[in-house]
């Protein structure tokens, strides 16, 4: 072994960062029939629904999202009183407390604090100094590392919702129901704003993303979605749909039965039973995670005069350089094999191999780049 020793000048280092992408597409089938409901796991707090890829007792099942609800402390459904027309008198369930708990938790993780500590609300456009309209029952999809990696990639989200009529129907009308949102130009007006970190408005129009088409927040470092309840319509669930594909109303939501109103299903229903009729308006969904990939680059330069001799036992045979033979004028030689990065108190951190030796002779320089990734 050879017993050479450099260190790294300024130039001999360099450090690079690359970002690697994946398409990543979320179909409604996955979420809400292929498995007749054996890939959604629910939990005995009720706060949310898990979703996989598979049947979620089987080995090669994968976390995909979770799904919840909540309701903010501004929303007109924390009141027993009717805020609507009389057909849709607004109910408080008995998981009222959970809904606005949801609501606070994730608030307090992506809104900043007020300047006197206080818990803000979703802001519709994301400019929370200059007020404005605020979003007070929002559900939540929650993607797992498994899929958004490091982050999603601004402006290629997009999800498409049933957002009226009955979900199953393959018909004109529920056809007109759908309803695509999606990060339009969020490359270059995404927000910063969050503790999470960046985040994008959600619109639901390509054509000319505006306020008054924002229907949600993507927080892309985070992993996820916050959108409004309100985009789906007075019929987001009508009961004697919602048995044919979702969990039986439990007992307490009989109230349901006299609307199909999503407002109604939001307030008097438990979250297990809006996050089924959740799962069961997705049609697609889709985007482009990120890996950040970072590497540091190491220059190890063989210079004219570095190793051309060798430490080891047998590079000698009587006294004379064994790979010379028998011509005392001709040049030594040794071959590299290994390169060891060492740190400043001479402990060896990592090793590299060539895939063959290289000759190495007075005569010659090599360069030998090492790279480090993480």
């Amino acid at each position: 072994m050879a017993t050479t020793f450099k260190t790294f000048l300024n130039n001999d280092i360099a450090s690079t960062r690359t970002l690697l992408h994946e398409a990543i597409p979320i179909t409604g089938s996955i979420v809400s029939g292929t498995y007749t409901e054996n890939n959604i796991k629910n939990y005995a707090h009720g706060m949310f629904q898990s979703v996989y890829d598979y049947p979620y007792l089987s080995s090669s099942a994968n976390h995909i999202f979770d799904v919840t609800v909540g309701i903010s402390s501004g929303s007109a459904f924390q009141t027993t009183t009717s805020a609507g027309p009389a057909t849709e008198p607004l109910y408080v369930s008995s998981q009222f407390a959970k809904k606005r708990n949801i609501y606070d938790q994730m608030a307090q993780v992506l809104v900043p604090y007020s300047s006197s500590g206080q818990v803000q609300r979703f802001d519709q456009d994301g400019n929370i100094v200059a007020g404005g309209g605020k979003i007070n029952e929002a559900f939540f999809l929650n993607f797992s590392r498994l899929l958004q990696k490091d982050e999603i990639k601004k402006g290629s989200f997009t999800a498409t919702f049933f957002t009226g009529g009955v979900p199953t129907a393959v018909s004109a009308a529920a056809a007109q129901a759908e309803m695509t949102i999606g990060d339009y130009g969020a490359t270059s007006s995404f927000k910063v704003n969050s503790p999470t970190g960046e985040y994008g408005l959600l619109y639901t129009s390509s054509a000319t993303p505006n306020i008054n088409s924002a229907v949600g927040h993507l927080y892309y470092q985070a992993g996820i979605v916050a959108i409004t309840a309100s985009i789906f319509s007075n019929d987001f669930l009508k009961p004697t749909d919602f048995c044919k594909f979702g969990p039986i109303l439990e007992s307490g939501d009989t109230h349901i039965t006299q609307t199909g109103s999503y407002k109604a299903l939001l307030s008097g229903s438990t979250i297990q039973n809006f996050a089924a009729g959740i799962r069961n308006r997705i049609k697609n969904i889709q985007f482009n995670n990120t890996t950040e990939l970072n590497s540091t680059i190491y220059f190890c330069r063989a210079n004219v005069g570095d190793c051309n001799y060798s430490s080891n036992p047998t590079y000698l045979t009587a006294s004379k350089i064994r790979v010379k033979g028998d011509l005392p004028f001709a040049e030594p030689v040794s071959y590299i094999t290994t390169i060891g990065l060492y740190s400043p108190n001479n402990e060896l951190l990592a090793v590299a191999k060539v895939s063959e030796p290289l000759k190495k002779t007075p005569s010659n320089e090599l360069t030998l780049r090492v790279r480090l990734d993480y």
